[in-house]
């Protein structure tokens, strides 16, 4: 794994950390009202238990990226930047939230092309 692939990585494990903190402790809050451009704070307080679990999942990516620098394994650092890019792809497409997409699987995709560089 070269430098920049690392940089890259830790980059998109970073991004889904803080996705982690965003979703899971900071939903109802003013700031993950405003970055989600939720409804309401009820609809954010209905709606939190799901977030908690999209967070968890981020944290997951994150946890598995950190996990691929830590071994050095280039296979597992595909594998889950895929997962990123999937899940931004998805996650763009049924939000209807183009800006998802290229918070999410862009920096995901610069990483992936990096790992066979």
């Amino acid at each position: 794994m070269t430098l920049l692939t690392t940089i890259l990585i830790v980059f998109v494990a970073l991004e889904h950390f803080y996705f982690l903190i965003l979703e899971m402790f900071l939903w109802t809050t003013p700031k993950g009202i405003k970055t989600f451009g939720l409804k309401s704070k009820n609809f954010a307080d209905d709606t939190k238990v799901l977030a908690a679990n999209q967070g968890l999942y981020n944290g997951f990516l994150a946890a598995g990226l950190i996990f691929s620098i830590i071994q050095k394994d280039i296979q597992i650092a595909v594998f889950f930047l895929i997962c990123v890019i999937i899940a931004g792809i998805y996650g763009s497409y049924s939000t209807k939230q183009i800006k998802l997409f290229y918070a999410q699987a862009v920096p995901a995709i610069v990483a992936l092309i990096s790992c066979f560089i």
